[in-house]
C-alpha cells in the first residue's frame, strides 16, 4: 500500500477483502478497495441481543488500494466484530465495533503487522436492500518506529444498494493526517458485484463476479512516496463460495509505474488468490 519509503524510498505499508468501514467485512485484505465483495456474513448470538462475526483468510498478497503491503508475498488476515441489534423496525440503525489484522513487510522498518480498530453506525432499510455505513478506522502498525508516523485515523461513508441482479456500492474516506504524516487524504471508490446463479453446480456452490475502481488523493504525496498527489487503482475478480469457503481470484492494478513505486513491482498489475472463511 502506502508506498512508505520516506527513509528508504523502499518500503510499503485494506487486501483481498479491503477493510470496508462496513462492519468488519474485511477487505483490507482484498486484492483490494480493494474490495472484493464481502461474503455473506454468518453470525452467532452475542450479549445484549447483538451478534458476533469473524473471518480468517490466506492471501497471495496484501494489496491496499492497489499497492502491495507484503512485497507481493503471502498474507494471513483475520477479523472479529460485534454488532448491536437495530434500534427498532422503524429505526433500522445498529452500531458495530471490531478489529482486523494482517502481517505486512516494510523492509528496514521493523514493522511486523497492521492491526486496525473499527467502529461505526449502520443503517439498513428498504428491506435491507439499501445499506449506509458511517465508520471510523484506527490503523496501527506493530513494531514501526514512532518517528515514521505510520499510525493514522480514517473516517468513511459507505453506501450500497442490492438490485438483485447486481449490488452497487461506493465509498468516500477521509484522513486528516494519512500514513507517514502525509497530511489530508481522500479515497473514493465504486464497486459492482454480480451473483451468477446461472452457473449451477449444487446448492453448496455459488459464484459472484466483481469489479471496482478507486482514486487516492494525498496532500503530502512525497511522504507517501508516490509521484503525484493522486493515483487510480482498479480490480476485477471472481469469488466462488464452496461449502462455506470463499475462493477468490482478482486482478488488481494501479496507474503508478515502476519508477513511481520506488523501483519496485508493488504497484504493478497482478492476480491475487485467496482462501477465506467468514464465521
Amino acid at each position: 500500500m502506502r508506498v512508505v519509503l520516506r527513509k528508504k524510498f523502499a518500503a510499503f505499508g485494506c487486501a483481498l477483502f479491503t477493510i470496508c468501514a462496513s462492519g468488519v467485512a474485511m477487505a483490507q485484505g482484498t486484492p483490494d478497495p480493494a474490495t472484493a465483495p464481502a461474503p455473506e456474513k454468518e453470525t452467532w448470538n452475542a450479549p445484549f441481543g447483538g451478534s458476533f462475526t469473524a473471518s480468517i483468510g490466506l492471501f497471495t498478497d496484501y494489496s491496499y488500494r492497489g499497492i502491495s503491503q507484503t512485497q507481493r508475498e503471502i498474507a494471513v488476515q483475520g477479523s472479529f466484530g460485534y454488532e448491536t441489534p437495530t434500534v427498532s423496525e422503524a429505526v433500522p440503525l445498529s452500531a458495530y465495533v471490531g478489529a482486523w489484522g494482517s502481517n505486512v513487510n516494510y523492509p528496514g522498518t521493523g514493522t511486523a503487522a497492521e492491526i486496525d480498530l473499527l467502529a461505526g453506525l449502520k443503517l439498513k432499510t428498504l428491506q435491507d436492500k439499501l445499506t449506509v455505513d458511517l465508520g471510523y478506522i484506527r490503523y496501527n502498525y506493530v513494531g514501526a518506529p514512532s518517528n515514521l508516523f505510520y499510525d493514522f485515523n480514517e473516517f468513511g461513508l459507505v453506501a450500497g444498494y442490492d438490485f438483485g441482479a447486481a449490488q452497487l456500492s461506493g465509498a468516500l474516506r477521509y484522513s486528516p493526517n494519512f500514513f507517514a504524516n502525509a497530511g489530508n487524504a481522500w479515497y473514493k471508490w465504486v464497486q459492482v458485484a454480480m451473483p451468477m446463479p446461472f452457473i449451477k453446480v449444487n446448492e453448496n456452490v455459488a459464484f459472484k463476479a466483481f469489479a471496482s475502481i478507486g482514486n487516492q488523493y494525498v496532500e503530502r504525496f512525497a511522504n507517501y512516496a508516490i509521484p503525484t498527489d493522486n493515483y487510480w487503482d482498479w480490480q476485477i475478480g471472481l469469488t466462488v463460495n464452496l461449502y462455506g469457503i470463499d475462493l477468490t481470484a482478482a486482478y488488481t492494478d494501479t496507474n503508478i509505474d515502476v519508477a513511481g513505486c520506488a523501483n519496485t513491482q508493488n504497484c504493478q498489475g497482478r492476480v491475487i488468490f485467496s482462501v477465506s472463511k467468514t464465521f
